[in-house]
């Protein structure tokens, strides 16, 4: 019981039952973690530590592979993304953002452009 309530307070959205990611409501450690929304299946695993906010894979996703949000493509895996894995810009490039490549993983600086010269 005192597992389940800990795993409550580790949660991530499934907009769309077609997505193949979700978003963190909160920061999820690796472990253990409730998915609300769309889901089918609630009780999932992370792999990795998944900012609040940023998304989580729901599935393997093959290099190329599009990656689903709102039911709808939003970029495409630059790498293979295992189930519960952190999706971000280190291993996705958005449709929406040509940029998105370019930028600090963390702060979101854009690294493509010298700011000292």
């Amino acid at each position: 019981m005192e597992q389940n309530k800990k795993d409550m307070g580790r949660r991530a959205f499934q907009i769309d039952r077609k997505d193949n990611v979700a978003t963190a409501l909160t920061e999820i450690p690796a472990g253990r973690f409730v998915l609300l929304g769309e889901a089918v299946e609630t009780d999932r695993e992370a792999v990795d530590k998944v900012p609040m906010g940023h998304k989580v894979a729901l599935c393997d996703i093959a290099q190329d592979e599009m990656i689903i949000k709102y039911g709808v493509p939003i970029g495409k895996a630059t790498m293979a993304i295992e189930k519960g894995q952190w999706v971000h810009l280190h291993n996705m490039r958005s449709n929406y953002d040509e940029r998105s490549s370019h930028l600090d993983l963390y702060t979101g600086v854009p690294t493509d452009v010298d700011y000292e010269s």
